[in-house]
């Protein structure tokens, strides 16, 4: 991974975070993207103490033009992109009395329509530079949204056929996509929604990172269009069996 290029959105906190410094220990270099220019600078000031290089993007990633003003400044800085990790994402909790259009818009225009935009305006660029990786970010709710994160749920239901499409289309230009999708993670997400979910039943960023960098790496191109499903037990399962999560046991 040294020296690839790296393009994150949602990177202010949280997964994205974790991904821009799991990359960076690596060596590649980070565009970090995220609405709040604040959050992105302390993304910046952690990927500079790991040793590694990150350029803040402030970036809304529900508008087309912004999406590709942030592939644009890539490019132009770096002349290609390697890796897009798509892990801006929102989530509410209710009822569908409660799911008025406005929100039930807005979950979907951060969910899907943003990935949509980043995929379609970093396509190019990786056809031209002869391949590369996407990875979106999903959600175990993709397949078993519990009552109140139907809309949720069903925008991640979206980003797994959507990858699995994409990455049919890639296949001929060498551009692998995929889906990872955690249980719950310990994010200000979660906490907003759920403060008292059991600790002892999370996944840290970091782990998530883990497995979105190694579906990048080339022992991982075969899962090209797959989702990847990671909670507590498969992880540390993982861990203790499979230290390269594409490899096969013996």
């Amino acid at each position: 991974m040294a020296g690839k290029v790296v393009v994150v959105t949602g990177a202010g906190r949280g997964i994205g975070q974790a991904v821009c410094l799991r990359f960076a220990k690596e060596g590649a270099k980070i565009m970090a993207a995220s609405r709040t220019a604040s959050e992105l600078e302390e993304t910046r000031i952690l990927v500079e103490k790991v040793g590694g290089q990150c350029t803040p993007i402030p970036t809304d990633v529900c508008q087309a033009d912004e999406i590709a003003a942030l592939i644009e400044t890539t490019v132009r800085q770096h002349q290609r992109t390697d890796v897009l990790v798509n892990c801006a994402g929102v989530a509410r909790q209710c009822d569908i009395e409660q799911l008025d259009p406005q929100l039930f818009e807005m979950i979907q225009s951060v969910n899907m329509t943003a990935t949509y935009h980043a995929c379609r305006a970093v396509w190019p660029v990786m056809k031209a530079g002869g391949g590369g990786a996407i990875v979106n970010i999903s959600s175990v709710a993709s397949v078993d949204p519990f009552p109140g994160f139907t809309a949720y749920g069903a925008s991640k239901a979206w980003i797994n056929a959507w990858t699995h499409g994409l990455a049919n289309e890639g296949r001929d230009h060498n551009i692998r996509v995929i889906s990872v999708a955690p249980g719950a993670v310990e994010t200000r997400l979660l906490r907003d929604l759920f403060p008292d979910f059991p600790k002892d039943q999370v996944l840290q960023p970091r782990e998530i990172a883990d497995v979105v960098y190694a579906m990048t790496l080339p022992d991982c191109e075969t899962t090209s269009g797959e989702t990847v499903f990671v909670n507590k037990e498969i992880h540390q399962e993982a861990l203790s069996e499979k230290p390269n999560p594409c490899a096969t046991k013996d």
